[in-house]
């Protein structure tokens, strides 16, 4: 169990500088509750920016919802040399957020932390991880409007759900349009991506999907490892329509019947070595 903490140790602002915050809304809305989502945050202090963006929990709803970073978020300073640029900067970079379905947050966004007399080890795990990422979700958003994208995602999001039920997948986590999980098996995890790529299709979307398998640490609702962020750069890897694994699957599937292509090896960005992937064959 996670215990939340009191907002942000950094604050609205900085003496004048306002901070503004961002929260991907996709398929959710300000009406519901326990959702995982995305969040960014902008704020300037004279010819500096400094961004913070990572995944969330929103509790509750309405003008009473509460928002949680799920990991310790991710950080960027920017020095731009003068105040000008700096402004210049950060009024572009709040631009890109609002043309990308994000909502204004006029809250902080807390910290969740472990309390501390939690001593429980982090345990070990092995499985199949599987990243599914919809291709130019921003053009669609744009093409059908916010209603109908809205429906789109929610579709989108049960068939997603339904394949997972089937073949025994656990979701971890969404992020906007993406979404993580994990399989005992190497062979659900590939039909389940591949199960997933039909039933979508019949939305008018097409989905990148990336799958490795490996070990991680596990302690309560908290995962963590390289395997995760193998995963997501296999996916991101990924042509539109295409299902690709990286040779830790393929190795665990020789009896499957499942037929490969071979897609070459490639370097995967921050992580370390060469990386041989396959792609799934109709």
């Amino acid at each position: 169990m996670i215990t939340f903490y009191p907002s942000d140790p950094s604050g609205p602002s900085i003496g004048h500088t306002h901070m503004t915050k961002f929260l991907r809304i996709g398929v959710h809305q300000s009406n519901v509750s326990g959702y995982t989502s995305k969040a960014w945050w902008v704020r300037r202090v004279g010819s500096t920016v400094f961004l913070k963006w990572g995944a969330v929990e929103v509790h509750g709803v309405g003008d009473g919802r509460k928002i949680y970073w799920t990991l310790p978020p991710r950080a960027k300073t920017i020095r731009c040399g003068t105040v000008q640029r700096a402004k210049d900067y950060a009024r572009t970079a709040i631009v890109r957020r609002r043309s990308h379905r994000y909502e204004p947050l006029a809250g902080n966004i807390a910290i969740g932390r472990r309390p501390a007399n939690r001593g429980a080890e982090l345990e070990q795990a092995l499985a199949t991880i599987l990243f599914v990422d919809i291709v130019r979700s921003t053009e669609n958003a744009a093409r059908l409007g916010d209603s109908r994208w809205t429906q789109v995602m929610n579709h989108y999001y049960a068939a997603v759900r339904r394949e997972l039920k089937t073949l025994r997948g656990k979701e971890v986590v969404t992020t906007g349009d993406g979404l993580l999980a994990t399989f005992d098996a190497p062979v659900s995890g590939v039909r389940c991506a591949t199960a997933i790529r039909e039933a979508v299709r019949t939305l008018g979307l097409e989905i990148r999907v990336g799958l490795h398998a490996g070990e991680y640490k596990v302690s309560g609702a908290d995962v963590v490892g390289l395997a995760f962020h193998v995963g997501a750069r296999v996916a991101a890897k990924a042509r539109a329509g295409e299902v690709l694994v990286s040779s830790a699957v393929k190795n665990l599937m020789s009896q499957s019947g499942i037929r490969f292509k071979d897609r070459g090896v490639h370097r995967l960005k921050g992580v370390p070595q060469r990386w041989h992937l396959y792609r799934v064959e109709p």
